[in-house]
């Protein structure tokens, strides 16, 4: 479903953009040429395929640098907490600003 006149405006207005009427025009082809675009890759049926985790390994094999899921820093909470006014459970407590 292409865009019109209509939406441009409403977008540019969104954005908080001041267009003229020929940049309006020139940005409805760029924003429907975008969407064509769109529409023509949903329309592959990519069902079967496996997500890459990096577009290189589609081209060679990649091996990933994972480091250890290991605690590397010391709880601090209490000392960072020691200038707060309240604390609570572990939590800073702050008062109330919305009604």
């Amino acid at each position: 479903m292409p865009l019109t006149p209509v939406d441009v405006s409403r977008i540019a207005h969104l954005a908080r953009l001041a267009l003229t009427p020929d940049e309006e025009r020139l940005m409805l082809a760029q924003l429907n040429g975008f969407f064509s675009h769109v529409e023509q890759m949903r329309a592959v049926d990519t069902s079967g395929v496996e997500p890459l985790y990096t577009p290189l390994s589609a081209v060679h094999e990649v091996a990933l640098r994972l480091r250890d899921d290991a605690v590397t820093e010391a709880d601090r909470r209490e000392a960072n907490q020691r200038s707060a006014p309240v604390v609570e459970d572990g939590l800073f407590l702050v008062p109330k600003v919305i009604e």
